[in-house]
């Protein structure tokens, strides 16, 4: 905890490891309250370093240290709260240590804790200095041997690698002994023991090797695997045929359990999941989980070549495993779910969560130049820009030449850790192209703003497009350089014709002008075709091209981007006192047009009539009025109920699922489908609605459907709610993952009253703060979704978030960091509301004893340069 001001680590400051780890032996008796840990690592010095061995270590009870087996007097060696130092050891030579934790006291769920009365680790960033004595940092590789004792009613030993030797012990214990015969560091160690159900499978790789398959968990949810087993399958085959990457060991395991601060780890064999991203079945899960399942299996299984084999040299590279890594998972979750209807999924995710990141003063560069806690650094811009990043480079290189650089990285750098500039060398080195502006987008923090402007001229056949591009400053960096920006283009007729097919245009400098000859006939601008690039676009185009791109665009993406820069534009007018009603019952007749297009796949059609969220159109509104934004939405979206009522009640009722459930994309895209047409309907608040409503409750067959009957009763108000919601509580009170989506529901009603709900909820008595996905469920969601609630003008949303942060922190301070990014996004509303927010971060950056996770979002948030 803090007691002054921490300093920052700096990448220029990057120096390589004065010591090198080759092998490590770790033995562990297992006990929930005293779990001793003997280590013994082959050290040797690296290069002509000449400094004392200095390892990190928290929260450690020291017993012994010995040097090539000669136990050290204390005076020997210092502990302190964050280091071992031994001073005067050779060059190489073999360290002893033997420390004592507490797991079951680990509320940070970092390092070795105790879950539901099993043991496992988190270790990704820094969580094994919490295990043992070790130099905790990536680019020490080591190949590990791992010997567990404990009870007999901890059932499985599981860690990295494969099995080497298992029996019993008579003092009613029994152990395993594991290896992992590729080096790795430390952050990838995993263990877990305990009392777990098994779902086993098989899988031949395409050099015939066989390779189990075992996912561990609780006892009785088997069969909720087995969609995950399904996944983890048809993701090893992908990668097989998309990268060309085989999996190296015989056995493959993922172990759920319900308290992790992430969604998944990656750890070498043995994949540790949140529960939440790994069990489903029709009863307990949406379509949501099933999707973010599949996608998260896909994501940790593709680590093995992207973050295992092949890792960062530092944690300012973290997104050449996380970015690359999104990157592929989301090329993996195109071929398996549509690329257009993932494409615009992506998009959408991207804009809420990076976009508004890069709009505040939490904005950072793809790859940080500085931290406190790397904690912090696990981003959307980390993540998803990382990965847009990678998208765009497979744009100008061409997907042959980009699997080809691809190829090389694995042949080159297989086994090491290494970093980003290496990592685009491969691609440079294969394209025989100069990468050094396109590394620019590593660099610069902020999002592009593109601004494009056309002539025709008619008699001459030309079209002349100006683009320009600007990046706003971001903290620490007042001056922007021009990126490289791939622009994909395509022409439309008024009629919805094609003209021109897409050519892609990169925009490398501050303007650039394109000439386009032979253009027949006025032409519609089809840009950023797919989303080509990261950036805010602006054009001159009137309102009546993008009802052209709605109507007949064939990039689908653009044609559902169409619709919502029409709907943004008239909630914004509205919102600022100038509705246009017209604009809005013209909107209102072109989308019962799009939703008549029988062409048009379902999924489709159900993000057509999702207008854009209240935070999205707050970051298009420089000092936006949240309940202006709220109460526009809310009129276009009874607007869009009223005039295509009938058509969404004949959608409702058509797609009506009554035969088998299935989980597979077109079966998702027609519920999808239904329960849009159905919450769009709430916004009328008919008799025939409530009824509909009730009776798609009562008729639910599966999860996704509850929960948008829920959400429909929700926006209708009423006893109905009420009486649902408790009956919703009284059937799944014994299920967790369920249990949260009841917490996060009412978390995002706007509702008058809906946030002394939420304060309620905060002393239900199956509101627990120590577990991550609950704390999420309720408060983040509030915090996160529900603008119209959380910036109510008292500030007292702005209080409640700051309280939970601070009661947070000292038992989970990863957890709470994540809380304080609501508050960090003071810049985008209006003076008042920001004043509120930046005096509750002021509060939480002044607190006492506050951890550096806390510390250093609270204070960058409030423009502190200095973190």
């Amino acid at each position: 905890m803090r007691t002054e001001t921490p300093q920052p680590i700096r990448l220029d400051e990057y120096r390589p490891p004065a010591f090198l780890i080759d092998t490590v032996d770790l033995d562990l008796a297992l006990d929930p309250h005293a779990t001793r840990v003997k280590a013994k690592l082959a050290i040797r010095r690296n290069g002509n370093h000449t400094e004392p061995l200095k390892l990190n270590g928290e929260k450690l009870k020291p017993i012994s240290v010995a040097v090539d087996g000669k136990k050290l007097h204390a005076e020997k060696y210092v502990v302190d709260e964050e280091f071992l130092t031994v001073p005067g050891v050779p060059d190489a030579f073999t360290l002893d240590t033997e420390v004592e934790i507490d797991p079951t006291a680990n509320t940070e769920l970092s390092g070795l804790y105790v879950s539901a009365g099993r043991f496992c680790t988190q270790c990704e960033a820094e969580g094994f200095r919490r295990i043992t004595w070790f130099a905790d940092r990536p680019d020490v590789l080591a190949r590990y041997t791992v010997r567990m004792t404990a009870p007999r009613s901890f059932r499985h030993l599981l860690s990295n690698g494969n099995p080497v030797e298992a029996g019993e012990l008579p003092d009613g214990r029994h152990f395993a002994v594991w290896r992992d015969p590729f080096p790795k560091p430390c952050y990838l160690f995993a263990l877990v023991a305990g009392e777990l159900d098994v779902l086993e499978d098989k899988f031949v790789t395409m050099s015939g090797r066989e390779v189990s398959l075992r996912i561990f968990v609780d006892t009785g949810m088997a069969p909720r695997a087995a969609y995950a087993m399904d996944s983890l399958k048809r993701a090893m085959r992908w990668d097989e045929t998309a990268f060309g990457r085989e999996y190296d060991l015989d056995l493959f395991m993922i172990v759920a359990v319900r308290d992790f601060n992430f969604g998944a780890m990656e750890n070498k064999g043995l994949n540790i999941f949140n529960s939440s991203v790994l069990l489903a079945d029709q009863a307990t899960a949406t379509d949501a989980d099933y999707e973010r399942i599949e996608s998260v299996v896909a994501h940790e299984y593709f680590h093995n070549w992207t973050g295992d084999r092949i890792t960062c040299r530092d944690w300012f590279q973290l997104c050449l495993k996380e970015g690359l890594t999104v990157f592929r998972d989301r090329a993996f979750s195109a071929d398996q779910r549509g690329h257009a209807v993932q494409r615009i999924k992506d998009v959408r995710s991207l804009r809420a969560r990076q976009f508004a990141e890069d709009a505040g003063p939490l904005a950072h560069p793809v790859r940080p130049g500085s931290y406190l806690k790397i904690d912090n650094f696990y981003t959307a811009t980390i993540y998803e820009k990382g990965a847009e990043v990678l998208r765009m480079l497979t744009i100008l290189l061409g997907e042959k030449m980009f699997r080809a650089g691809m190829d090389l990285y694995f042949e080159r750098w297989d086994g090491h850790a290494t970093t980003v500039e290496a990592f685009i060398q491969c691609f440079a080195d294969v394209s025989g192209r100069d990468l050094t502006d396109f590394f620019q987008w590593y660099e610069q923090a902020g999002t592009p703003r593109l601004d494009i402007a056309s002539r025709y001229d008619s008699d001459a056949r030309v079209l002349d497009v100006t683009l320009k591009q600007e990046t706003a400053p971001t903290q620490g960096q007042p001056v922007k350089r021009p990126l490289p920006i791939p622009v994909a283009l395509g022409l439309l007729d008024e009629d919805g014709g094609v003209l021109r097919d897409t050519e892609v245009i990169v925009v490398d400098a501050a303007e650039k002008r394109v000439r386009i000859d032979n253009v027949d006939r006025v032409p519609v601008l089809s840009v950023l075709r797919g989303f080509s690039a990261p950036v805010n676009v602006t054009t001159d185009a009137p309102a009546k091209d993008a009802y052209v791109q709605l109507s007949a665009d064939p990039d689908l993406f653009n044609r559902w981007e169409a619709g919502q820069t029409l709907a943004r534009d008239l909630i914004l007018k509205r919102a600022r006192d100038h509705a246009d009603e017209v604009g809005e019952e013209r909107f209102a007749e072109a989308m019962g047009r799009a939703l008549a297009d029988q062409s048009a796949e379902p999924a489709f059609k159900a993000l057509l009539l999702s207008l854009p969220s209240e935070s999205d159109l707050a970051l298009a509104w420089h000092g936006a009025d949240p309940a202006a934004i709220h109460a526009a939405r809310d009129a276009l979206r009874q607007r869009l109920a009223t005039h295509l009522g009938d058509a969404l009640g004949r959608l409702h009722g058509a797609l009506q699922d009554t035969g088998a459930f299935s989980a597979d994309a077109q079966a998702a895209g027609r519920r999808a489908l239904r329960n849009a047409a159905l919450t769009l309907l709430a916004a009328d608040p008919t008799e025939r609605n409530r009824q509909r409503a009730r009776a798609h409750v009562e008729s639910a067959g599966n999860m996704t459907d509850a929960i948008a009957g829920l959400g429909a009763l929700m926006l209708l108000g009423g006893p109905d709610f009420d009486e649902a919601l408790a009956s919703f509580y009284r059937r799944w009170k014994d299920e967790p993952l369920v249990i949260d989506k009841w917490f996060a529901l009412q978390a995002g009603d706007q509702s008058e009253g809906a946030f002394q709900r939420v304060v309620t909820l905060t002393r239900h008595p199956d509101f627990d703060p120590r577990n991550p996905n609950r704390l999420r469920a309720l408060v983040q969601t509030f915090a996160g979704a529900n603008p119209a609630r959380f910036h109510d003008p008292s500030g007292a949303g702005y209080q409640f978030l700051a309280d939970q942060v601070l009661a947070v922190d000292p038992i989970n301070p990863m957890t709470a960091a994540r809380l304080v990014q609501p508050l960090g996004d003071w810049a985008r509303y209006d003076s008042a509301l920001s004043k509120l927010m930046r005096e509750q971060l002021a509060r939480i950056a002044a607190a006492p004893n506050l951890s550096k996770n806390v510390y250093e979002l609270a204070s960058r948030a409030l423009g502190d340069s200095r973190v």
